[in-house]
């Protein structure tokens, strides 16, 4: 069966390829940073999905439905909970992991490309922070995206358009649950992956960066 495979898709040099990579000496604990971020990610990838066997995306029945799996599903509680602390984990890991990239000059060339593509991974960290605070439906949630879809109001002329826009409607509803839930479980973890391949595939290009 080995064999079979190996003839067709050369494992032995993959393997061989990624176990071989040169490691820089001055390299430690703080470069495993991004690696940490990547882990939780997978984390609330798998958690996330499970709970979406039991969520109901309705401003009726959200609410109660978390209720539902922290108290009646088995093991439910313990998925959210590591859902949850996994995201803070997440966020937490990537503000340190940008620190430490442009304390060491990690975005200087030939590495520009690698520093775009952290910052839009940030970005899309924070905004699946603020997508998913709606998803409960409780108080913390409702105000929270109340004020964040808020902000650009104060913009002249497309301000209350933009609005609109992110809500769905001119207050914060259905509509706004539907598109963040849209949005957490689908179009962010989408362009996740997709710039998470691209920027560990500029690392595995170019090496890691030099120390200070």
């Amino acid at each position: 069966m080995y064999d079979w495979f190996e003839e067709r898709l050369e494992i032995q040099a993959i393997a061989d390829d990624i176990t071989s990579k040169y490691v820089p000496p001055h390299v430690n604990i703080f470069y495993c940073l991004g690696g940490i971020t990547l882990t939780c990610f997978l984390v609330q990838v798998a958690t996330g999905f499970a709970m979406t066997f039991y969520y109901r995306p309705t401003v009726t029945e959200a609410f109660a439905s978390v209720q539902y799996i922290m108290t009646e599903t088995k093991f439910g509680w313990l998925i959210r909970s590591v859902h949850r602390w996994s995201a803070s984990m997440m966020v937490l890991m990537m503000i340190l992991h940008v620190f430490r990239v442009y304390l060491t000059g990690g975005f200087k060339k030939p590495r520009e490309l690698t520093w775009v593509t952290g910052v839009v991974l940030a970005v899309l960290t924070a905004s699946f922070g603020v997508t998913g605070y709606s998803l409960p439906r409780d108080q913390i949630g409702y105000w929270a995206v109340k004020i964040v879809t808020g902000v650009p109001e104060g913009i002249p002329v497309i301000g209350s358009p933009l609005v609109e826009l992110l809500r769905g409607s001119a207050s914060v509803g259905q509509f706004t649950l539907t598109r963040f839930y849209s949005l957490h479980t689908f179009v962010l973890p989408l362009l996740t992956a997709v710039f998470m391949l691209m920027h560990f595939s500029m690392i595995r290009k170019q090496g890691i960066s030099g120390p200070l």
